[in-house]
């Protein structure tokens, strides 16, 4: 299983870039491509362990979390209304996981 999240993240991450690249022209699998990507991420976030248990890590664990639902959110968006509404959440999801990416490693590297 350790070896699974990473390639579960990086796969998903591919198809989300992709399907969120891609939806811009219209092609109609691209929505999908970008909801699968997103669950592929979602689950690779959480069911990444944690190195460390303070509460500041713990904090920033479930931030990452609900970005990562954000990222799903995001991709029902593009699948079910024709809107811009999926960019608001997709923003939302992109700073909070930039943010955590950053805090998270300086939280681990303080012990």
């Amino acid at each position: 299983m350790k070896q699974l999240i990473p390639a579960l993240f990086t796969v998903g991450a591919v198809m989300l870039l992709t399907g969120a690249a891609v939806y811009i022209t219209g092609w109609p699998l691209a929505p999908y491509i970008y909801t699968i990507g997103a669950t592929m991420v979602a689950l690779a976030q959480i069911n990444s362990p944690s190195k460390k248990k303070s509460p500041t890590i713990k904090r920033l664990r479930r931030q990452q979390i609900f970005a990562a639902l954000l990222l799903v959110l995001s991709g029902a968006f593009m699948l079910f209304t024709r809107g811009n509404e999926w960019i608001a959440s997709l923003t939302i999801a992109a700073v909070l996981e930039l943010y955590t990416s950053v805090r998270i490693p300086q939280e681990e590297a303080k012990d």
